[in-house]
């Protein structure tokens, strides 16, 4: 980060924290920015000549112009208005609140924002601002941001690793704040083809398409998008939305995402009226083969349907994904038979801001129709075992991703050779297995012990028995005692 960056996310910090001391949240605070910051940008886009996207009253230059209890009423006001907005606009201020209570706090707020020119700064530099106030607002345990953080490393090495070229659409179905979209971005444009001018544009206004659930979480990713420079001021690259209920009818050609953990999905169905919530357990989806209330497979199932032919995918998922059973056996069965499913990267633990959390990252690629399973084989890459991480003493960094990525790189898939960590497992292993389970190991914690040197199992078994006979006959003892 340049010392321009530094500086300028400094002195937005420090004001975070004094919100924070006078009872505002970081969550809400960064909420609150995204509102007024995209106000100011949309008058210096006047400023340079550009039209307005916003109903003159909820111009920037009407709220700079007013302060306390006049400044918090037209501010509500606002918000309320352009919730209704269509297009970026709408995404932006879904459902949007003033939650600064204080309208001292919010005009000084309102002062700190209006004395920079942001369209001085390059989208490199609003880009790094605003993801660096994510990523601290993850970090802040009490607000719950962190959940929808994938580890920046993991992020980086399946972009690498996947390799997407400027010509290519990528979609993350659960796309949190933007990570994989704008990972994937800045992997693209380094790419010499991204030069040419209409690729370029292309890229940048049609390439990247999102999806999230939760309404603060998509607006802080069409923000993070916005500032990056991608989309159209009008249309939004990113979707408030369930990607699970249906089927949209696009395809995309690279897929990278972490859906959310859970067993079950609670869902949120909207009218034209107004808003009616709902939950069911589970999707009932022509192109699913299968219905199950796991929302991890449905999203692998999900994936399945709109990936575009010789397409990609890279699908953060626990590994309940890998073992399950009734569901999840015949998923994983469709995606080595009717996908060239190749690569498995086995996440180590500590490295999610939920804990307790084993993941794996499954590399899979579309295929046409045809009698023959697609996949010939499946490679393991274990990252987990006699591997200790945490979030502040022991990061993962980019460097502990640096062999999976060499090893694994699609391009040299031709090349690859076994290590101790990467191993190959052929499509007729892989079918023996009990359940096609998937979780697949081979390599022994430190200080685990050798089963072959464990006694006989009925030499166990008689231990154990014979040490619950004697607790038993002590148990009898004291209460013979107690009478």
């Amino acid at each position: 980060m340049s010392e321009t960056e530094n500086v300028l996310t400094a002195k937005v910090w420090n004001l975070a924290h004094v919100m924070n001391n006078a009872g505002v949240g970081s969550g809400d605070y960064v909420e609150q920015v995204t509102y007024l910051l995209f106000l100011k940008l949309d008058a210096e886009r006047e400023e340079d000549g550009l039209p307005s996207l916003l109903p003159e009253d909820c111009r920037w230059a009407r709220l700079a112009a007013l302060s306390g209890r006049e400044l918090a009423q037209h501010y509500a006001r606002t918000l309320e208005t352009l919730a209704g907005q269509p297009g970026l606009v709408g995404t932006i201020y879904t459902r949007a609140r003033n939650t600064i209570e204080e309208p001292a706090h919010l005009h000084r707020l309102v002062r700190m924002i209006g004395a920079e020119s942001w369209s001085g700064f390059g989208v490199d530099v609003k880009g790094a601002i605003y993801e660096s106030l994510l990523e601290r607002t993850a970090s802040d345990t009490k607000s719950g941001a962190g959940q929808y953080f994938t580890p920046r490393p993991v992020i980086q090495a399946c972009v690498e690793v996947v390799d997407p070229r400027p010509d290519q659409t990528i979609c993350d179905p659960a796309c949190g704040t933007a990570g994989f979209l704008l990972a994937a971005f800045e992997h693209m444009r380094q790419n010499p083809e991204a030069r040419d001018r209409e690729t370029g544009r292309r890229m940048r206004e049609e390439g990247f398409t999102g999806y999230d659930i939760v309404a603060g979480v998509a607006r802080l990713a069409a923000m993070n998008l916005y500032l990056h420079g991608l989309g159209r001021a009008d249309v939004t690259p990113i979707h408030r939305a369930d990607a699970l209920l249906a089927d949209p009818g696009k395809r995309w050609d690279v897929i990278l995402t972490n859906p959310p953990f859970g067993r079950r999905q609670s869902i949120q169905v909207f009218t034209g009226d107004g808003e009616a919530e709902t939950e069911r357990e589970d999707y009932q989806r022509p192109d699913f083969n299968v219905t199950t209330g796991n929302k991890q497979l449905n999203f692998v199932q999900h994936i399945m349907t709109v990936l575009a032919a010789d397409g990609v995918a890279a699908v953060v998922l626990p590994d309940n994904v890998l073992f399950e059973g009734g569901a999840g056996e015949k998923i994983r069965r469709r995606l080595l038979d009717e996908f060239e499913c190749h690569t498995l990267l086995r996440l180590p633990t500590g490295i999610f801001y939920r804990q307790g959390v084993k993941a794996n990252v499954l590399f899979f690629e579309a295929r046409p129709r045809r009698k023959e399973p697609w996949t010939d084989a499946l490679w393991v890459y274990d990252l987990r075992t006699n591997k200790r991480f945490t979030l502040k003493e022991r990061p993962l960094r980019d460097a502990d991703m640096a062999e999976f990525v060499s090893l694994a790189k699609l391009s040299d898939r031709a090349k690859r050779q076994e290590t101790e960590r990467f191993k190959r497992f052929s499509y007729a292993e892989l079918a023996a297995r009990e359940k096609l389970d998937l979780n697949l190991t081979w390599l022994r914690e430190e200080g685990a012990t050798d089963p072959a040197s464990l006694p006989p199992p009925a030499e166990i078994a008689a231990s154990i028995a014979e040490d619950l006979e004697t607790a038993l006959a002590r148990f009898r003892a004291v209460a013979a005692r107690l009478g």
